[in-house]
């Protein structure tokens, strides 16, 4: 009985000295548009870290410029309207996904095609940055890719 107790009490301080789970984003991918010369959209996830964090960017070299915005139902028509931040709460996942918040990607370089690989960095509030790479899908392909 000792013994099981011991263990016990052995598995919640190992379980205690866990560092917190840091802010992070994954899952990123990037849809082209479906006709030349209109923009991209950039979906991933944000995890929450620790504490509160505010995105405020998320870019890429190989577009000219990129919004945040959400598309949002009222009275039956789809609209989209800029972000200019996005509030991530602790240790909470924010989804930037079709149909809601995501990255308009204007002027991307001609030479991106489907399967390649880009770069999005993820700017916050406090100047952290993150760097995550997005696989390109094309115009079209099912949600989730």
């Amino acid at each position: 009985m000792r013994i099981v107790f011991g263990l016990g009490v052995a598995a919640m301080a190992l379980a205690s000295c866990a560092p917190p789970k840091e802010l992070s984003v994954d899952g990123a991918w990037v849809r082209l548009g479906a006709v030349t010369g209109r923009p991209a959209a950039a979906y991933f996830t944000v995890h929450g870290g620790p504490t509160p964090a505010t995105l405020i960017s998320a870019t890429t070299d190989v577009a000219i410029r990129s919004e945040m915005h959400e598309t949002m139902d009222k009275g039956g028509m789809s609209t989209m309207a800029p972000l200019a931040k996005v509030e991530i709460p602790a240790n909470t996942d924010v989804a930037f996904a079709p149909g809601g918040r995501h990255v308009m990607l204007f002027d991307m370089n001609s030479g991106i095609k489907p399967a390649d690989r880009v770069t999005l960095t993820f700017a916050f509030a406090d100047g952290t940055r993150i760097i995550n790479n997005a696989t390109v899908v094309a115009a079209g392909t099912p949600v989730g890719k």
